[in-house]
């Protein structure tokens, strides 16, 4: 019998979380304002915490709360109460590094899950063994585990495990990387990466430029793989993402691994679904550590472009079923004519071509929808739901076929 597969997303804010957990994710990790790793993002109040468990817990998605950063002395003030709120609230796991906030979980005898971040870097099953003892019920593994690794440590603990799937790579050993904090002072394992892997350095006597960029994680091609040595969650990485791109990794992970779990998957589907993962995000992407160690081919040296496509058209804000109008909050220029496509939770992807009349929030007539965030209506016959969102049509799942 299969294992419980999960899909796991990333989210910086409320919207993030909702959009993640309407396009098919099983659970999202998300951060606090305090104690979590991605300092940059907006994160999470009490509040906003509450609110993102009650409106997961209704769609019976679970929800993680990242308490990563590494310990320093100052930092233990009001750890024991925040845990103890997180548990009340109703997080469903916390994600940690620090051994003391593990003992700290047991102490107070806390309900919610512990879960060991991939900060703690672990690629032994020795040292997973070491966290089940503690009473964690799952390991995130560092990144750089092997198909093998994952298998060995699945066999030797049968803990349930969580693997990165997609998204950025760390250019050092998963939670030990101090180029932030001797470049810029900023701690990269305290929440204030500047990503100093991602910077372009001048090469000595030449005209060329120097980086140790390596380039996404993409694993469209071995989610089969994964389930077959023992992965449990598959972790899509983002909290700082866009909703767009929260959205597309999401909702094609969730048709791929339904597709493999259901054996209906093909390479025609597969190179689809990688066709459109290659246009959301600015990086190249390969599967990394998985089935060999990274080599050339994974990293860029000789610097690179990132250039951020416009495919996002706009996201969904209302459809009235009478008048078939359809109300869209713009995110990049469009104009009647252009070839477009919508996707969303309920909704398979179809192609639309923008009608002549397109009008604004106050009903007046309008030749192109450019300005950021405006809102833009016309009609379509197809019924359509908020969150719903509308992209330039690139491919067609025909053309793989």
């Amino acid at each position: 019998m299969m294992e419980r597969i999960e899909l796991l997303a990333p989210a910086g804010d409320l919207e993030r979380l909702k959009i993640a957990c309407l396009y098919g994710a099983d659970a999202i990790y998300i951060g606090g304002q305090d104690y979590s790793l991605r300092a940059n993002a907006l994160n999470f109040s009490l509040d906003d915490l509450k609110e993102a468990a009650e409106f997961a817990h209704n769609l019976n998605k679970r929800v993680y709360v990242t308490v990563n950063i590494v310990f320093h002395d100052k930092d233990l003030k009001g750890l024991e109460e925040y845990l103890v709120k997180l548990d009340e609230i109703g997080i469903d796991a916390i994600i940690v590094s620090d051994v003391v906030v593990m003992d700290l979980w047991k102490k107070l005898n806390l309900k919610m899950e512990l879960h060991i971040s991939t900060q703690a870097s672990s690629l032994n099953y020795e040292v997973v063994n070491f966290y089940k003892d503690l009473g964690a019920t799952r390991v995130v593994l560092a990144r750089e585990a092997s198909k093998e690794d994952i298998k060995r440590i699945k066999d030797e603990t049968g803990i349930e495990l969580e693997c990165f799937i997609h998204g950025a790579m760390c250019t050092s050993i998963s939670g030990r990387c101090v180029l932030s904090n001797y470049a810029t002072n900023r701690d990269s394992n305290r929440g204030g990466c500047a990503q100093v892997c991602r910077f372009v350095f001048d090469a000595d006597n030449s005209n060329e430029v120097f980086s140790m960029t390596p380039k996404d994680l993409n694993m469209v091609a071995n989610i089969y793989k994964m389930i077959r040595v023992g992965v449990n969650s598959f972790k899509v990485e983002g909290r700082m993402r866009s909703v767009y791109y929260i959205a597309t990794v999401i909702d094609v992970y969730r048709h791929l691994i339904d597709m493999v779990v259901n054996k209906t998957i093909n390479d025609a589907y597969t190179k689809y679904y990688l066709s459109i993962l290659n246009r959301c995000a600015n990086r190249d992407s390969t599967e990394q550590f998985f089935n060999k160690l990274p080599g050339k081919d994974e990293q860029y040296f000789l610097g690179r472009d990132e250039v951020s496509n416009k495919d996002f058209l706009g996201i969904v804000l209302d459809y009235d079923k009478e008048s078939k109008m359809l109300t869209l909050e713009q995110r990049n220029y469009f104009k009647p004519g252009d070839v477009v496509e919508f996707f969303g939770p309920n909704t398979e992807v179809f192609s639309f071509t923008i009608p002549k009349e397109l009008y604004d929030k106050d009903d007046n007539l309008i030749e192109v929808a450019n300005h950021p965030q405006m809102v833009v209506k016309f009609k379509i016959d197809q019924e359509l739901s908020r969150f719903d969102m509308m992209r330039i049509k690139v491919f067609d799942i025909s053309n793989f076929l």
